[in-house]
């Protein structure tokens, strides 16, 4: 089975509950396997199988912030 790994970059993020909070929220995505947060960078990686990059969008949209 295809292992995709795609990267963004997510705007508003300050602390560590900002990065909790987009991470449950991406991991609810369909297909998603894996999610990684860093703060710093504001970057997003999401691991898994067909991931709709709108679906991602839309979660971090949930969560209160935005995916560049």
């Amino acid at each position: 089975m295809d292992r995709d790994t795609a990267e963004y970059a997510v705007e508003g993020m300050t602390c560590a509950h900002c990065t909790a909070a987009v991470a449950e929220e991406v991991a609810a995505v369909p297909g998603v396997r894996d999610v990684e947060v860093d703060l710093e960078s504001g970057a997003l990686r999401v691991h898994g199988d067909g991931v709709d990059r709108a679906a991602v969008a839309a979660a971090v949209a949930e969560a209160g912030y935005t995916l560049r």
